[in-house]
Formats: C-alpha cells, sequence, structure tokens
C-alpha cells in the first residue's frame, strides 16, 4: 500500500476486532440491545472518520486514491444498468460518487443515495457533496423505510450485531430494494481476529 497512511484509523483498525468482538459478546448475552451495540461501534468508528485527512479515510479506507478504486471498485461490477443505487453506511459520501463515476466510465447512468446511522457522518457527506444533500439519509438500514426503492442497494452485513445479520438482508431485500433490483453485499475485512465471516 503506497502513500501516507492515516495513523489515527490503522490504530482504530488495530483495535477494532477486539472492541467489535467485545460488544458483539455483550449484545449475545443480552447486555446490549442493538441500540447499544449500534452506539458501541459509533464510539469507535466516528472519532476516526471525522479526523480523516483523506477522503478514503473518511469513508474509513487506509489507503491511498488508487488503493481505494482497487478496493471498493469492485462494487461498480455488480451494476449492470442504469438506475439508483443507495449507499448504506455512507459515511462521508465517497462510495456515492466513487460508483458514479466508475458506472459513468462504462456508459451507465446512476443516481447515488447514502444512508447512514451516525448523524455525524451523515453531515459530513453532506457537507462534502451538498449537491446531493437530500439524498443522504440518517437512519438504522434495519427498520429503515425509504422514501422510495432503489435499483441496487450496497451495505456490510457487520452494520449489525452477528444475530441480526440475516435480519438486514432480508430487510434490505424487502422493504429497499427494488424489484428486480439488486442488493450488493459489500467484502468485510476480517483482520486479526477469528475469519467467522469468510468462513
Amino acid at each position: 500500500m503506497g502513500g501516507r497512511i492515516d495513523e489515527d484509523l490503522e490504530r482504530a483498525k488495530d483495535r477494532a476486532w477486539r472492541e467489535t468482538a467485545a460488544a458483539d459478546a455483550a449484545h449475545e448475552r443480552g447486555e446490549l440491545d442493538d441500540e447499544g451495540w449500534h452506539r458501541a461501534m459509533a464510539a469507535r468508528i466516528v472519532p476516526a472518520y471525522l479526523r480523516a485527512t483523506t477522503a478514503q479515510g473518511g469513508s474509513g479506507h487506509t489507503g491511498t486514491a488508487v488503493d481505494w478504486e482497487w478496493s471498493r471498485g469492485i462494487v461498480a461490477e455488480a451494476i449492470a444498468r442504469a438506475g439508483t443505487f443507495l449507499d448504506v453506511g455512507c459515511a462521508n459520501g465517497l462510495l456515492m460518487e466513487s460508483v458514479q463515476t466508475w458506472s459513468a466510465a462504462r456508459a451507465i447512468t446512476i443516481e447515488p443515495y447514502g444512508l447512514d446511522i451516525a448523524p455525524e457522518l451523515a453531515q459530513l457527506a453532506q457537507r462534502r457533496l451538498p449537491h446531493w444533500a437530500d439524498r443522504i439519509f440518517v437512519g438504522n438500514a434495519l427498520g429503515w423505510v425509504p422514501p422510495f426503492r432503489f435499483d441496487y442497494v450496497r451495505t456490510g452485513i457487520e452494520y449489525v450485531p452477528p444475530s441480526r445479520r440475516r435480519d438486514l438482508a432480508a430487510w434490505l431485500l424487502e422493504h429497499v430494494v427494488a424489484p428486480g433490483g439488486r442488493l450488493i453485499i459489500g467484502k468485510y475485512n476480517e483482520e486479526i481476529a477469528p475469519r467467522t465471516i469468510e468462513d
């Protein structure tokens, strides 16, 4: 990986699996409800994203712009025709604009939208992309009722506790993805902990 590494994000990422595992275990034991689990995740992620010094860092990626394109560009490969695109967990909105650019290079017109559970991150995206401010929503994807359904919806399964991941996919398919649309489950990088999702 070339370029300058955002040290705050690297530290957050290095500790993330331990903190996430602890929150997952507390949720499983009933010590944290869904809302408490989301607060624990936000306490770790939001400050690092807000302090990031690059657009990629503000979207949770520690590499360069080239690394970003290589790592996240796969999302655009799931887009086969023109339509609307919702990025669940949009953070600073970089994937929204990237998917539109990558799709345009393939002569596909995409109208991007974003959703984030953290108001601070949604506001960051709105500041970065003022022309799309009204397309960036705040809410929990699991239970969120959109103003309309989207042709493409990209999410990460790590956005909810492990026991709710099937529920998230089912909700998005039933309530957020348009009929004939596509749910794109983004790749998840497991770092040090056992690779349970990969398995």
